[in-house]
């Protein structure tokens, strides 16, 4: 599963951390913008078997980049907005909740 927002320093980062003990999940996290702490790549994409964004803009940035890449894979929108610090507790829950909602993970 790959998780992208847009600078990989905050919401996507915590929800890869939040799967960094599980092991029926591989987890990578990503950024859309240029100052990103990393940066996602067409390697990213072709890695994961489902793409996880936060808002929607960063659905549209990955299709109109990497269409290819994307073309067949599961890309879900969790609608989290960009006002969350790394590892808030209510960041957490949200992303466990929308989690369980779209892709039926159980914690």
């Amino acid at each position: 599963m790959l998780f992208i927002c847009s600078q990989n320093r905050w919401r996507s980062l915590t929800a890869e951390r939040l799967f960094d003990n599980r092991p029926d999940y591989m987890a990578r996290s990503a950024g859309t913008e240029p100052g990103a702490r990393v940066r996602v790549t067409a390697g990213h994409l072709g890695w994961a078997d489902t793409i996880v964004v936060m808002e929607r803009k960063h659905a549209d940035y990955l299709r109109q980049k990497f269409p290819d890449a994307v073309e067949g894979k599961r890309l879900v929108i969790l609608r989290i907005p960009d006002k969350f610090q790394f590892m808030d507790h209510i960041l957490q829950e949200l992303l466990r909740e929308r989690l369980t909602e779209h892709l039926g993970v159980e914690w």
